[in-house]
């Protein structure tokens, strides 16, 4: 790798005029003018042959381009205070911003009745919470961990920790079953309205083992079908079909009656949530407080 001694020029300006919202912001934060400031993210941009700020006198966003090198600066800038810090003796003391994704409906079930426990334990860690369904790239969009869950993780260079073990459960309301009957055998499925998931592979079909221990595919016609799990457990809820979610997204709901667990004597489809994370040599302490916190708190 050719040597390049102005690098790192302007990264930490930049990062500071992101964070802060305006150049006005980050000339304050940093003891600078704000035409040097304004200076520095232009010889920036000029170094990189890329615009990363679309900027006019009221408004300061950033660019596709700018996006991806602020992710990237972010997490440069945390190694290299975690490099420091480790020199220094404070390489145990958490803190920073820790970005987390994780699907919508563990979130509200699971990780929002502690998330209080976790700030108070932590409170120089500010956490960034992305609710999204969607399987992200964590590197590329700066994501310091994701939680995901599974019946098998894809090969991946990412490291992964599994910390609860659930099972995936054919669902319905009183209203629905009442007003459409219940099926006896998962093969009257195909007969049913069914809601479906979007990011599952083969959505349109369930696998069950039936009571002799044979594979069995239901064909399905998915009525409804949404990216968001806590939209199919409502819809569900709303007597607007039958679904089959991991048992994990439930609170109360089959012990009130609001729903009824369809085929219970039939072996059921393990899922398995994992934290999933960037294999580095050097883990920093607020990732590790966080994989130590939600094991004690949610591991099985």
């Amino acid at each position: 790798m050719a040597f390049n001694a102005a690098l790192f020029d302007g990264m930490m300006i930049f990062s500071e005029v992101v964070n802060s919202g305006s150049f006005t912001q980050a000339a304050h934060n940093s003891g600078h003018s704000t035409s040097y400031i304004s200076k520095e993210i232009g010889k920036l941009e000029e170094r990189l042959g890329v615009r990363l700020l679309h900027r006019t006198t009221r408004t300061l966003r950033l660019t596709p381009e700018g996006e991806l090198y602020f992710q990237q600066c972010q997490q440069l800038i945390e190694d290299a205070q975690m490099a420091e810090n480790a020199v220094t003796g404070q390489q145990n003391t958490p803190k920073g911003r820790l970005k987390v994704t994780c699907p919508v409906g563990f979130a509200f079930s699971r990780f929002r009745p502690i998330l209080g426990k976790f700030t108070e334990r932590y409170p120089d860690i500010t956490l960034e919470l992305d609710l999204n369904d969607r399987k992200i790239d964590i590197v590329a969009e700066g994501v310091d961990l994701a939680i995901r869950a599974s019946h098998q993780l894809d090969d991946s260079s990412l490291i992964s920790r599994r910390f609860l073990r659930s099972e995936a459960i054919v669902i319905a309301s009183p209203d629905y079953l009442k007003k459409h009957g219940a099926p006896a055998h998962p093969s009257e499925l195909t007969t049913h309205k069914t809601i479906g998931y979007t990011y599952v592979k083969q959505g349109m079909v369930w696998d069950f083992i039936d009571k002799e221990n044979q594979n069995l595919t239901v064909p399905l016609k998915n009525q409804i079908i949404t990216n968001n799990s806590f939209m199919i457990l409502s819809l569900c809820l709303a007597g607007q079909g039958i679904t089959r979610i991991p048992r994990f997204h439930l609170t109360d709901e089959l012990e009130t009656g609001k729903l009824v667990e369809l085929f219970a004597d039939y072996p059921k489809l393990a899922i398995d949530v994992f934290m999933v994370y960037p294999s580095r040599k050097n883990m920093s302490s607020k990732v590790r407080c966080f994989l130590d916190f939600i094991t004690e708190h949610l591991g099985d």
